[in-house]
């Protein structure tokens, strides 16, 4: 069960700020899941994918055309996960 194993790494990255300090040294995706399998959980980079795209907030129009050309921040709830940014 991907989904399952997924939300048991986040609780553990919640939990241990050792896994914490070595994801935000990933330096990609595939990093960051080799981490994951390291501490013994078999997620994938779907996996990551689909959580980061729930995570996304929605953006009204307004929104959007203020970031037109910009750059965009990802909720802090995800930086700790993707290293400061989505690569």
């Amino acid at each position: 069960m991907p989904e399952e194993q997924f939300s048991a790494f986040l609780a553990a990255v919640k939990d241990d700020p050792g896994l914490q300090e070595k994801l935000k040294g990933a330096a990609d995706l595939d990093a960051a899941v080799a981490i994951a399998k390291e501490a013994g959980f078999d997620v994938s980079k779907e996996d990551c994918l689909k959580y980061q795209a729930e995570q996304a907030p929605e953006m009204s129009d307004e929104e959007l055309a203020g970031v037109t050309g910009g750059v965009y921040t990802p909720p802090a709830t995800l930086n700790w996960f993707w290293g400061g940014g989505c690569t």
